[in-house]
Protein backbone atom coordinates (compact mmCIF):
# COMPACT_ATOMS: atom_id res chain seq x y z
CA UNK A 1 0.00 0.00 0.00
CA UNK A 2 1.31 3.46 -0.98
CA UNK A 3 2.03 6.25 1.64
CA UNK A 4 -0.69 9.68 0.60
CA UNK A 5 -0.47 12.97 1.40
CA UNK A 6 -3.56 14.11 0.50
CA UNK A 7 -2.95 18.87 0.58
CA UNK A 8 -6.52 20.33 1.11
CA UNK A 9 -9.13 19.70 3.77
CA UNK A 10 -12.02 20.54 2.01
CA UNK A 11 -15.04 17.69 1.21
CA UNK A 12 -13.09 16.40 -1.96
CA UNK A 13 -9.89 15.72 -0.02
CA UNK A 14 -12.00 14.90 3.05
CA UNK A 15 -13.64 11.84 0.64
CA UNK A 16 -10.22 11.04 -0.55
CA UNK A 17 -8.86 10.52 2.87
CA UNK A 18 -11.45 8.55 4.08
CA UNK A 19 -11.69 5.93 0.68
CA UNK A 20 -7.63 5.94 0.62
CA UNK A 21 -7.38 5.06 3.99
CA UNK A 22 -10.76 2.66 4.22
CA UNK A 23 -8.73 1.03 1.51
CA UNK A 24 -5.30 0.50 3.52
CA UNK A 25 -3.13 3.30 2.69
CA UNK A 26 -0.90 5.12 4.68
CA UNK A 27 -3.04 8.63 4.49
CA UNK A 28 -1.78 11.97 5.88
CA UNK A 29 -3.92 15.06 5.16
CA UNK A 30 -2.38 18.71 4.84
CA UNK A 31 -4.55 21.94 5.61
CA UNK A 32 -3.35 25.59 5.99
CA UNK A 33 -6.27 26.65 7.24
CA UNK A 34 -9.07 24.66 8.98
CA UNK A 35 -11.00 22.04 7.15
CA UNK A 36 -14.37 23.12 4.89
CA UNK A 37 -12.61 26.80 5.58
CA UNK A 38 -12.14 27.38 1.57
CA UNK A 39 -15.05 26.15 -1.20
CA UNK A 40 -16.68 23.84 0.75
CA UNK A 41 -17.31 26.62 3.58
CA UNK A 42 -18.78 28.46 0.90
CA UNK A 43 -21.49 26.84 -1.15
CA UNK A 44 -25.10 25.29 -0.70
CA UNK A 45 -24.47 21.89 0.14
CA UNK A 46 -26.08 20.74 -3.38
CA UNK A 47 -25.98 17.21 -4.65
CA UNK A 48 -27.36 17.98 -8.30
CA UNK A 49 -27.76 16.25 -11.91
CA UNK A 50 -30.25 18.27 -13.01
CA UNK A 51 -27.76 20.77 -13.83
CA UNK A 52 -25.36 18.76 -16.28
CA UNK A 53 -25.82 17.70 -19.46
CA UNK A 54 -25.35 14.03 -20.80
CA UNK A 55 -21.84 13.03 -20.72
CA UNK A 56 -18.66 12.28 -18.69
CA UNK A 57 -19.83 14.85 -15.42
CA UNK A 58 -23.56 13.92 -15.35
CA UNK A 59 -22.12 10.13 -15.37
CA UNK A 60 -19.54 11.32 -11.79
CA UNK A 61 -22.87 13.11 -10.56
CA UNK A 62 -25.04 10.04 -11.17
CA UNK A 63 -21.89 7.66 -8.98
CA UNK A 64 -21.66 10.45 -6.52
CA UNK A 65 -25.35 10.82 -6.23
CA UNK A 66 -25.76 7.06 -5.47
CA UNK A 67 -22.79 7.14 -3.08
CA UNK A 68 -24.30 9.86 -1.22
CA UNK A 69 -27.20 7.82 -0.12
CA UNK A 70 -24.89 5.48 1.24
CA UNK A 71 -22.74 7.92 2.79
CA UNK A 72 -25.14 9.51 5.00
CA UNK A 73 -26.37 6.13 6.25
CA UNK A 74 -22.82 4.59 7.04
CA UNK A 75 -21.51 7.89 8.34
CA UNK A 76 -24.80 7.99 10.68
CA UNK A 77 -23.72 4.18 11.80
CA UNK A 78 -20.68 4.54 12.40
CA UNK A 79 -20.01 8.13 13.93
CA UNK A 80 -23.35 7.74 16.24
CA UNK A 81 -25.46 10.04 17.99
CA UNK A 82 -22.66 12.11 19.26
CA UNK A 83 -21.54 13.49 15.84
CA UNK A 84 -23.93 16.20 14.07
CA UNK A 85 -25.84 14.68 10.76
CA UNK A 86 -24.95 15.59 7.42
CA UNK A 87 -28.50 16.88 6.71
CA UNK A 88 -28.82 14.65 3.62
CA UNK A 89 -31.90 15.82 2.23
CA UNK A 90 -33.09 13.76 -0.89
CA UNK A 91 -35.60 16.77 -1.30
CA UNK A 92 -35.16 16.90 -5.16
CA UNK A 93 -35.45 19.78 -7.41
CA UNK A 94 -37.66 21.58 -9.65
CA UNK A 95 -36.18 23.62 -12.63
CA UNK A 96 -38.56 25.88 -14.46
CA UNK A 97 -38.85 28.80 -17.19
CA UNK A 98 -40.65 32.25 -16.54
CA UNK A 99 -40.60 33.05 -20.43
CA UNK A 100 -41.64 31.30 -23.54
CA UNK A 101 -38.28 31.50 -24.85
CA UNK A 102 -36.96 29.28 -22.39
CA UNK A 103 -39.56 26.99 -22.02
CA UNK A 104 -38.46 24.67 -25.12
CA UNK A 105 -34.96 24.38 -24.47
CA UNK A 106 -35.33 23.49 -20.86
CA UNK A 107 -37.91 21.01 -22.25
CA UNK A 108 -34.76 19.47 -24.83
CA UNK A 109 -32.34 19.43 -22.41
CA UNK A 110 -34.16 17.40 -19.97
CA UNK A 111 -35.24 14.86 -22.74
CA UNK A 112 -31.68 14.59 -23.69
CA UNK A 113 -30.91 13.62 -19.72
CA UNK A 114 -33.80 10.98 -19.70
CA UNK A 115 -32.00 9.27 -22.19
CA UNK A 116 -28.78 9.30 -20.42
CA UNK A 117 -30.65 7.63 -17.28
CA UNK A 118 -31.53 10.87 -15.53
CA UNK A 119 -35.19 11.15 -14.08
CA UNK A 120 -36.24 14.01 -15.34
CA UNK A 121 -40.09 14.64 -15.08
CA UNK A 122 -41.94 17.23 -17.02
CA UNK A 123 -44.46 19.11 -15.12
CA UNK A 124 -46.89 21.64 -16.06
CA UNK A 125 -47.65 24.70 -13.91
CA UNK A 126 -50.67 24.09 -12.20
CA UNK A 127 -48.76 20.72 -10.90
CA UNK A 128 -45.69 23.05 -10.45
CA UNK A 129 -47.38 25.19 -8.36
CA UNK A 130 -48.73 21.88 -6.58
CA UNK A 131 -45.13 20.90 -5.56
CA UNK A 132 -44.25 24.22 -4.72
CA UNK A 133 -47.33 26.15 -3.67
CA UNK A 134 -45.49 29.52 -3.55
CA UNK A 135 -43.87 29.92 -7.09
CA UNK A 136 -44.79 32.30 -9.35
CA UNK A 137 -47.67 32.00 -11.49
CA UNK A 138 -45.84 33.33 -14.66
CA UNK A 139 -44.40 29.65 -15.31
CA UNK A 140 -43.94 28.57 -19.41
CA UNK A 141 -42.42 25.03 -18.19
CA UNK A 142 -41.00 22.70 -15.37
CA UNK A 143 -38.94 19.72 -14.87
CA UNK A 144 -38.92 17.81 -11.54
CA UNK A 145 -35.88 16.14 -10.86
CA UNK A 146 -36.56 13.43 -7.69
CA UNK A 147 -32.86 12.16 -7.31
CA UNK A 148 -31.78 16.30 -6.46
CA UNK A 149 -30.62 16.63 -2.98
CA UNK A 150 -28.65 18.67 -0.73
CA UNK A 151 -25.77 18.25 2.97
CA UNK A 152 -24.60 20.47 5.26
CA UNK A 153 -21.16 20.90 3.62
CA UNK A 154 -18.94 21.58 6.48
CA UNK A 155 -20.57 18.81 8.57
CA UNK A 156 -20.42 16.43 5.91
CA UNK A 157 -16.51 17.29 5.86
CA UNK A 158 -16.12 16.88 9.25
CA UNK A 159 -18.02 13.63 9.44
CA UNK A 160 -16.01 12.56 6.37
CA UNK A 161 -12.67 13.22 8.00
CA UNK A 162 -13.30 11.79 11.31
CA UNK A 163 -14.67 8.36 9.51
CA UNK A 164 -10.70 8.84 7.68
CA UNK A 165 -9.17 9.18 11.20
CA UNK A 166 -11.02 5.73 12.72
CA UNK A 167 -9.32 4.30 9.45
CA UNK A 168 -6.39 5.70 10.67
CA UNK A 169 -5.63 8.54 8.59
CA UNK A 170 -4.06 11.72 10.29
CA UNK A 171 -4.77 15.60 9.74
CA UNK A 172 -2.88 17.98 10.19
CA UNK A 173 -4.51 21.71 10.06
CA UNK A 174 -2.20 25.40 9.84
CA UNK A 175 0.16 23.57 7.85
CA UNK A 176 1.31 24.46 4.19
CA UNK A 177 3.29 22.41 1.68
CA UNK A 178 5.71 24.48 0.62
CA UNK A 179 7.17 22.12 -2.51
CA UNK A 180 8.13 18.29 -3.46
CA UNK A 181 10.84 16.36 -2.67
CA UNK A 182 12.42 14.72 -6.01
CA UNK A 183 14.95 14.45 -7.67
CA UNK A 184 15.10 16.27 -11.21
CA UNK A 185 12.65 14.22 -12.99
CA UNK A 186 12.73 11.74 -10.71
CA UNK A 187 8.89 11.01 -9.28
CA UNK A 188 7.91 12.91 -5.80
CA UNK A 189 8.98 11.14 -2.74
CA UNK A 190 7.36 13.67 -0.44
CA UNK A 191 6.77 17.17 0.31
CA UNK A 192 8.40 19.73 2.47
CA UNK A 193 5.93 20.86 4.97
CA UNK A 194 6.19 24.60 7.08
CA UNK A 195 3.99 24.31 10.56
CA UNK A 196 2.11 26.98 12.45
CA UNK A 197 4.95 27.81 14.53
CA UNK A 198 7.08 28.13 10.93
CA UNK A 199 8.70 25.04 11.34
CA UNK A 200 9.35 23.20 8.15
CA UNK A 201 9.91 19.46 7.82
CA UNK A 202 9.79 16.51 5.28
CA UNK A 203 6.83 14.49 4.92
CA UNK A 204 7.75 11.16 2.80
CA UNK A 205 4.72 10.07 0.71
CA UNK A 206 5.14 7.72 -2.79
CA UNK A 207 1.67 9.98 -3.73
CA UNK A 208 0.71 13.57 -3.34
CA UNK A 209 -2.96 14.42 -4.11
CA UNK A 210 -3.61 17.93 -4.89
CA UNK A 211 -7.42 18.62 -3.57
CA UNK A 212 -6.47 22.32 -2.96
CA UNK A 213 -9.72 23.58 -5.27
CA UNK A 214 -9.33 26.86 -6.46
CA UNK A 215 -5.78 27.19 -5.11
CA UNK A 216 -4.55 24.00 -7.12
CA UNK A 217 -3.12 26.01 -9.65
CA UNK A 218 -0.27 27.49 -6.95
CA UNK A 219 -0.16 24.06 -5.28
CA UNK A 220 0.42 22.16 -8.48
CA UNK A 221 3.39 25.08 -9.41
CA UNK A 222 5.15 24.08 -6.35
CA UNK A 223 4.97 20.39 -6.72
CA UNK A 224 6.02 20.97 -10.18
CA UNK A 225 2.93 20.31 -12.47
CA UNK A 226 0.99 23.82 -12.88
CA UNK A 227 -2.63 22.98 -13.78
CA UNK A 228 -5.03 25.54 -15.07
CA UNK A 229 -7.95 25.83 -12.41
CA UNK A 230 -8.57 29.12 -11.84
CA UNK A 231 -11.11 30.69 -9.13
CA UNK A 232 -14.78 31.64 -10.12
CA UNK A 233 -16.45 33.88 -7.55
CA UNK A 234 -19.78 32.88 -6.28
CA UNK A 235 -22.46 34.35 -3.79
CA UNK A 236 -25.05 33.45 -2.12
CA UNK A 237 -27.72 35.54 0.25
CA UNK A 238 -29.10 33.97 3.19
CA UNK A 239 -32.11 35.31 5.19
CA UNK A 240 -33.91 35.08 8.38
CA UNK A 241 -35.35 32.16 9.68
CA UNK A 242 -38.94 31.67 8.61
CA UNK A 243 -41.78 28.85 8.03
CA UNK A 244 -40.79 26.67 4.96
CA UNK A 245 -42.41 27.25 2.06
CA UNK A 246 -39.41 26.38 -0.53
CA UNK A 247 -40.20 22.56 -0.24
CA UNK A 248 -36.95 21.43 -2.83
CA UNK A 249 -34.05 23.09 -4.64
CA UNK A 250 -36.00 25.56 -7.15
CA UNK A 251 -33.87 27.34 -10.18
CA UNK A 252 -34.70 28.98 -13.47
CA UNK A 253 -33.33 27.31 -16.35
CA UNK A 254 -30.66 29.87 -16.75
CA UNK A 255 -29.02 28.39 -14.08
CA UNK A 256 -27.72 25.79 -16.48
CA UNK A 257 -26.57 28.34 -18.67
CA UNK A 258 -24.50 30.28 -16.34
CA UNK A 259 -23.13 26.74 -15.08
CA UNK A 260 -21.43 26.06 -18.67
CA UNK A 261 -20.31 29.10 -19.65
CA UNK A 262 -16.55 30.21 -20.07
CA UNK A 263 -16.71 34.24 -19.60
CA UNK A 264 -15.27 36.04 -16.75
CA UNK A 265 -17.82 38.33 -16.46
CA UNK A 266 -20.62 38.97 -13.80
CA UNK A 267 -23.64 36.25 -14.65
CA UNK A 268 -26.36 35.85 -11.96
CA UNK A 269 -29.51 33.48 -11.79
CA UNK A 270 -32.39 32.92 -9.22
CA UNK A 271 -31.46 29.67 -7.21
CA UNK A 272 -34.07 29.09 -4.05
CA UNK A 273 -34.20 26.85 -1.18
CA UNK A 274 -34.71 26.10 2.11
CA UNK A 275 -32.34 24.90 4.94
CA UNK A 276 -33.25 22.40 8.21
CA UNK A 277 -32.39 25.29 10.06
CA UNK A 278 -35.58 27.72 8.59
CA UNK A 279 -32.98 29.72 6.26
CA UNK A 280 -33.40 30.35 2.74
CA UNK A 281 -30.92 30.52 0.54
CA UNK A 282 -30.65 32.51 -2.51
CA UNK A 283 -28.52 32.61 -5.74
CA UNK A 284 -26.33 32.18 -7.23
CA UNK A 285 -23.90 34.99 -9.12
CA UNK A 286 -20.34 33.39 -10.99
CA UNK A 287 -18.03 36.14 -12.19
CA UNK A 288 -13.98 35.45 -12.52
CA UNK A 289 -12.26 38.03 -10.43
CA UNK A 290 -9.20 36.52 -9.11
CA UNK A 291 -9.03 35.60 -5.28
CA UNK A 292 -10.78 39.39 -5.10
CA UNK A 293 -13.64 39.04 -2.21
CA UNK A 294 -14.63 42.36 -1.49
CA UNK A 295 -18.66 43.12 -1.05
CA UNK A 296 -20.84 44.06 -4.18
CA UNK A 297 -24.35 45.31 -3.21
CA UNK A 298 -25.23 45.30 -7.13
CA UNK A 299 -24.93 41.15 -6.69
CA UNK A 300 -27.22 41.24 -3.97
CA UNK A 301 -29.91 43.40 -5.70
CA UNK A 302 -29.74 41.20 -8.78
CA UNK A 303 -30.00 37.81 -6.68
CA UNK A 304 -32.53 39.16 -4.64
CA UNK A 305 -34.36 40.73 -7.85
CA UNK A 306 -34.30 37.38 -9.72
CA UNK A 307 -35.31 35.47 -6.77
CA UNK A 308 -38.26 37.50 -6.01
CA UNK A 309 -39.30 36.57 -9.87
CA UNK A 310 -39.54 32.93 -8.98
CA UNK A 311 -40.95 33.52 -5.00
CA UNK A 312 -42.53 37.08 -4.89
CA UNK A 313 -43.24 36.24 -1.10
CA UNK A 314 -39.46 37.10 -0.92
CA UNK A 315 -40.07 40.37 -1.07
CA UNK A 316 -41.03 40.66 2.32
CA UNK A 317 -37.92 38.95 3.60
CA UNK A 318 -35.15 39.71 5.41
CA UNK A 319 -31.64 39.20 4.25
CA UNK A 320 -29.50 38.04 7.17
CA UNK A 321 -26.52 37.78 5.67
CA UNK A 322 -24.25 37.57 2.46
CA UNK A 323 -21.12 35.12 1.70
CA UNK A 324 -19.11 34.15 -1.21
CA UNK A 325 -16.85 31.77 -2.18
CA UNK A 326 -14.08 30.85 -4.78
CA UNK A 327 -14.98 27.45 -7.18
CA UNK A 328 -12.28 25.71 -9.06
CA UNK A 329 -13.11 26.55 -12.56
CA UNK A 330 -11.12 24.74 -15.49
CA UNK A 331 -11.27 25.69 -19.15
CA UNK A 332 -13.01 22.39 -20.27
CA UNK A 333 -15.80 22.67 -17.59
CA UNK A 334 -14.36 18.95 -16.14
CA UNK A 335 -12.76 18.51 -12.85
CA UNK A 336 -9.32 16.79 -13.17
CA UNK A 337 -9.23 13.32 -11.36
CA UNK A 338 -5.67 11.51 -11.82
CA UNK A 339 -2.34 11.38 -12.04
CA UNK A 340 0.04 13.65 -13.36
CA UNK A 341 2.19 12.55 -16.49
CA UNK A 342 4.55 15.45 -16.20
CA UNK A 343 5.52 14.06 -12.37
CA UNK A 344 5.09 10.83 -11.23
CA UNK A 345 3.08 10.77 -8.26
CA UNK A 346 1.29 13.94 -8.19
CA UNK A 347 -2.12 12.98 -8.66
CA UNK A 348 -4.87 15.53 -8.47
CA UNK A 349 -8.45 15.72 -7.49
CA UNK A 350 -10.06 19.51 -8.46
CA UNK A 351 -11.83 21.21 -10.99
CA UNK A 352 -15.24 20.81 -9.80
CA UNK A 353 -16.66 24.52 -9.72
CA UNK A 354 -19.66 24.91 -7.88
CA UNK A 355 -20.19 21.27 -7.59
CA UNK A 356 -17.36 19.87 -5.31
CA UNK A 357 -19.87 18.73 -2.78
CA UNK A 358 -21.90 16.80 -5.01
CA UNK A 359 -19.10 15.12 -6.72
CA UNK A 360 -17.14 14.16 -3.80
CA UNK A 361 -17.77 10.52 -3.18
CA UNK A 362 -17.37 9.66 -7.14
CA UNK A 363 -14.37 11.48 -7.31
CA UNK A 364 -12.78 9.73 -4.21
CA UNK A 365 -14.22 6.29 -5.61
CA UNK A 366 -11.96 6.65 -8.88
CA UNK A 367 -8.77 8.13 -7.40
CA UNK A 368 -8.50 5.42 -4.68
CA UNK A 369 -9.04 2.70 -7.60
CA UNK A 370 -6.74 4.56 -9.72
CA UNK A 371 -4.11 4.65 -6.95
CA UNK A 372 -4.96 0.95 -6.16
CA UNK A 373 -4.19 0.15 -9.53
CA UNK A 374 -7.73 -1.08 -9.90
CA UNK A 375 -10.85 -0.39 -12.69
CA UNK A 376 -12.93 2.30 -11.22
CA UNK A 377 -16.28 2.52 -11.19
CA UNK A 378 -16.75 4.80 -14.33
CA UNK A 379 -14.38 5.70 -17.00
CA UNK A 380 -11.86 7.74 -15.57
CA UNK A 381 -10.12 9.16 -18.99
CA UNK A 382 -12.38 12.21 -19.32
CA UNK A 383 -11.05 13.66 -16.33
CA UNK A 384 -7.18 12.82 -16.75
CA UNK A 385 -4.81 15.88 -16.79
CA UNK A 386 -3.94 14.44 -20.32
CA UNK A 387 -7.10 14.75 -21.86
CA UNK A 388 -7.44 16.77 -25.31
CA UNK A 389 -9.58 19.34 -23.95
CA UNK A 390 -6.90 20.79 -21.36
CA UNK A 391 -3.99 20.24 -23.64
CA UNK A 392 -3.72 23.61 -25.07
CA UNK A 393 -3.67 24.97 -21.31
CA UNK A 394 -1.07 22.80 -19.42
CA UNK A 395 2.43 24.54 -18.92
CA UNK A 396 5.50 21.83 -19.19
CA UNK A 397 6.81 20.54 -15.80
CA UNK A 398 9.86 22.13 -15.25
CA UNK A 399 13.38 19.44 -14.71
Amino acid sequence: MSRVVIVGAGIVGAATARELARSGHDVDVIERSAPASGTSGRGEGNVLVSDKAPGAELELAQLSRALWRELARDLEEELGDGFPGIEFEPKGGLVVSTTEAGAQPLLDFAAAQRDAGVRAEVVGAADALALEPHLSRALTAGILYPDDAQVQPVTATEALLASARRAGARVATGAEVLGAVREPRGPIEGVTVRSADGRESVLRADVVVNAAGPWGAELGRRLGAPIPVRPRRGMVLVTTRMPHRVRRKVYDADYVGAVGSSTADLQTSSVVESTASGTVLIGSSREQVGFRDDFSSRIVAELARKAILLFPFLADASVMRSYSGFRPYMPDHLPVIGEDPRCEGLWHATGHEGAGIGLAPGTAAILSALVGGNRPPIDADPFAVSRPGLAPHLEEAPA
